[in-house]
């Protein structure tokens, strides 16, 4: 194993470290480390893929760990249980040849671990797999609260198609700005039946043809849906709120609408300024807290993408696994009530409002549809507004519902919520 390659896995430690031990965001933990940073381009790619495999399959690969060893290794063996962790990710998820993940994870153990870190790697490297197949691996990945609120919502059978779907690794998705046929060419990419581009094995965004000229951002295809069902906005003034990390500002933009963007989070800013200056587009930016913010005139139209426990989303950002807990959906909920009040106030009578999330639960999406504000009539969504959509992703309702299963033969799609209304008087 080369130097790089030990690098790439300390890199890959730190990440994890970061996630389960001071509870940042995988995405915050890749932009805050110095070490990952300094990684060339694909051992950058090396790091997060590391990273996130070992915190996607945590549950199983502890479990196999306590098999190995006689009990936990505790607070103090903390670096001891890291250098496992990692090993097992290696050995029997990402199937990278045995000597290289046994001796980098010995290599990166403390000297009283290093005997005992090589005793058990080997003896997951030659059972490891027969003991895989004794779990139900789908289901003992997924935290116990979530598992009960997805059987509750959505029964035991979706339930584990869902956990499978989100146990994947995502797919790239784009939405491009003109010339779809041309980028899909250029890119080797899929077209979505929605109109996305998709790339399976995308490689660094950065040096995608097309990511410098501004042709393109990206977007899951389902994040990119919720915009869409406000129609034609072109020429109307749009508030998008909470609108980090931008994909929604910057699609609403490109259809033509003067959109304020408003994001709680300063220092989410930057990025959604960066990629408007990237796209050559324009909007107004504005720090502020949704609960509470007015814009001076009255909007025509208003997108509502609320924070939200992202069980959605664990494709893309498996550390939801580990830093989101079942008592954040009540806390979510009071917060997005909140904000769909006060965004009412904000719009002009005959205006049009989404309310969207990324969370699979009932309790963030079709229960506060369900209670929203009198002013807010609901407008049904029809399965003809946008050609392509999965079956089923229009609710008897007319909510759209999208879950991580949906076009599993092509890659899947992030799970999403969004419910429309129309402004009346009173």
């Amino acid at each position: 194993m080369s130097a790089q390659g030990l690098v790439s896995r300390q890199a890959a430690l730190e990440l994890i470290r970061a996630v389960l031990s001071h509870r940042k965001p995988l995405d915050t933990a890749l932009d805050a480390s110095p070490a990952f940073k300094l990684l060339p381009t694909r051992d950058r790619g090396l790091a997060r893929h590391l990273a996130a495999t070992t915190l996607r399959r945590l549950n199983a690969i502890d479990d196999l760990i306590g098999q190995c060893i006689d009990k936990p290794l505790g607070e103090r063996g903390e670096p001891g249980t890291m250098a496992l962790r990692l090993g097992v990710a290696q050995l029997l998820f990402l199937e990278l040849p045995p000597h290289a993940a046994v001796a980098t994870a010995v290599d990166l153990a403390p000297a009283n671990y290093k005997g005992l870190v090589n005793a058990v790697l080997r003896r997951i490297g030659r059972d490891g797999k027969a003991m895989l197949n004794a779990l139900e691996l789908d289901r003992i990945c997924i935290p116990d609260w979530l598992w009960r609120d997805w059987v509750q919502d959505w029964g035991e059978e979706r339930a584990g198609q869902i956990a499978k779907a989100s146990l994947q690794e995502a797919p790239l998705d784009l939405c491009v700005i003109a010339d779809a046929a041309k980028w899909a060419e250029t890119l080797s990419a899929e077209t979505l039946p929605t109109g996305s581009l998709r790339l399976m094995k995308p490689g660094s965004v950065t040096e995608l043809p097309g990511f410098k000229e501004g042709a393109w951002w990206v977007q899951d295809a389902a994040a990119a849906l919720p915009a869409r069902l406000l129609g034609d906005v072109k020429g109307m003034k749009v508030a998008d709120l909470c609108a980090a990390p931008g994909g929604k500002t910057v699609q609403l933009a490109a259809l033509g609408a003067e959109v304020t963007a408003v994001e709680k989070v300063d220092g989410k800013m930057p990025r959604l300024r960066e990629n408007l200056a990237r796209l050559h587009l324009q909007a107004r930016l504005i720090t502020a807290d949704a609960t509470s913010w007015r814009p001076v005139q009255p909007q025509d139209a208003i997108l509502l993408d609320a924070p939200c426990t992202a069980t959605g989303t664990i494709r893309r950002h498996p550390d939801a696994l580990h830093l989101k807990r079942q008592t954040d959906v009540a806390g979510m909920r009071e917060h997005q009530a909140r904000m769909l009040e006060n965004a009412a106030k904000m719009l002009k009578p005959g205006g049009k409002l989404v309310y969207c999330v990324c969370s699979l639960s009932k309790a963030e999406g079709e229960s506060i549809a369900q209670n929203a504000p009198p002013s807010l009539a609901p407008d049904p969504i029809a399965a003809h507004e946008i050609p392509g959509l999965p079956n089923g992703a229009i609710t008897p309702e007319g909510y759209l519902r999208t879950f991580p299963d949906m076009w599993a033969d092509k890659g899947g799609m992030d799970g999403f919520f969004a419910a429309r209304f129309t402004r009346i008087e009173g």
